[in-house]
């Protein structure tokens, strides 16, 4: 059966349009979605808080290289002894804290900045400072000043603390792998936690490295290290207070990889009111300065004159 031409040229035409709604469909189907793209990454971007126009990077400390080395005050002569003077706690560690808002990281300094002004004043020996600001150093740094400094002497000095005990008066600990008693090995374990944080400890001693240090091969050092704290008992009788036991032995970590002698002194009770009134009172640690700095000066003259061996 034969089509005629104008059979023909609407179904043409009904095509041309069917196929022209199609293309625009599959038009609309890649136009549609990058038009939705587009406008919501305009949103995004013009929505957000502006870049800023500078990026500031800052070089972190890598825990490799060793912290500076204080100065060295005192006499030019490189040949007279050197005390390193360590100011417990510091920066982010408050240490202990006492009546009024008191912290121990503060009474350490001021304590240990009278005593170097005692020697600076008597000339006789050279003296550092681990700390003459409010820093944080960790207790291997402080200890390893001294070493690096080749000091002669080394003393920590601290403010304890006790709860639920009436303690009041001076303590000067010298190194021992176990304390003389309870109230020993609590000081101890409280300036011993100042390398852990969060539970993780920061000193990195092993038991192994740790017994090592208080072995026999020590006994020299604490032998020199017992003489110089009967010398600040000594010295400081009638300057300023001690408690009834005052020379203690305990595991102070900040002595344990000292090859020198060395001692901790805890100048008196953060915890107790009436030594922080005297720990805070400029004349009482002028007193306790030059008592302690005569200490460290005979003892050292006694070292030098020793015979050797």
């Amino acid at each position: 059966m034969g089509v005629s031409g104008s059979d023909f040229r609407p179904n043409l035409r009904g095509s041309g349009l069917r196929g022209r709604m199609a293309i625009g469909a599959i038009a609309a189907g890649f136009v549609v979605p990058l038009l939705v793209l587009g406008l919501w990454l305009h949103h995004a971007m013009t929505g957000r808080t502006a870049m800023p126009a500078y990026v500031v990077r800052l070089t972190l400390p890598d825990g490799a290289r060793p912290i500076g080395l204080p100065p060295i005050e005192g006499p030019a002569d490189a040949s007279r002894p050197l005390v390193v003077i360590d100011a417990g706690h510091g920066g982010r560690d408050p240490g202990a804290g006492g009546p009024g808002g008191a912290h121990e990281k503060t009474l350490a300094l001021a304590l240990a900045l009278a005593v170097r002004d005692a020697l600076l004043a008597d000339g006789r020996v050279r003296v550092a400072l681990t700390r003459s600001d409010d820093r944080y150093l960790v207790l291997p740094e402080r200890s390893g000043i001294a070493q690096r400094l080749h000091a002669d002497l080394f003393l920590s000095i601290h403010a304890d603390a006790v709860d639920g005990a009436d303690a009041t008066g001076a303590t000067v600990y010298t190194l021992s792998d176990k304390g003389s008693d309870a109230l020993a090995d609590a000081a101890a374990a409280h300036e011993n936690r100042v390398d852990t944080v969060n539970g993780v400890a920061l000193g990195g001693q092993n038991d192994a490295v740790s017994q090592f240090l208080v072995d026999l091969s020590q006994q020299r050092m604490r032998t020199q290290s017992l003489a110089f704290a009967a010398l600040i008992r000594r010295e400081g009788d009638g300057h300023f207070r001690f408690r009834q036991q005052p020379l203690q032995q305990a595991a102070f970590v900040v002595l344990k990889s000292l090859d020198l002698p060395s001692v901790l002194l805890e100048a008196g009770y953060i915890s107790s009111p009436e030594d922080v009134r005297e720990m805070q009172s400029r004349a009482w640690r002028d007193e306790f300065g030059k008592a302690v700095a005569h200490a460290i000066e005979i003892f050292l003259a006694s070292q030098a004159t020793a015979p050797s061996g």
